[in-house]
């Protein structure tokens, strides 16, 4: 059984966020907030919170454990890429592009080994 969470439109690029990401991949929920947590990059906000919110949908929709909740896929998805125009030298302008990224996490539980 999974549960997920979903954030859209998180106004930061793919690829930093992907490198937050790739931390806590496999890892148990309570291990990955406590290595976002300490993690000295702005991406682990967003993904804290999108770590919690699919730990809470699992407890409280599907009933699961969350001590054997780990994070069993997390992506990262690239949204609408706001352009803007920044004026350059001679008349000329260049294109600036603010990139913003989807989030999905997808949690489980882990089976019991005996």
């Amino acid at each position: 059984m999974e549960s997920k969470a979903v954030a859209k439109y998180i106004r930061m690029s793919p690829t930093k966020i992907r490198q937050v990401a790739d931390l806590i991949r496999g890892k148990s929920v309570r291990e990955a907030l406590a290595i976002l947590r300490y993690t000295p990059k702005g991406s682990g906000l967003p993904i804290s919170k999108v770590v919690k919110s699919a730990a809470a949908n699992a407890e409280h929709n599907f009933e699961m454990d969350t001590d054997r909740l780990y994070i069993s896929k997390i992506m990262i998805d690239q949204g609408p890429t706001l352009k803007r125009f920044k004026p350059r030298a001679m008349g000329r302008a260049d294109r600036i592009r603010k990139r913003t990224s989807h989030i999905t996490v997808v949690v489980s539980e882990r089976e019991e080994v005996n």
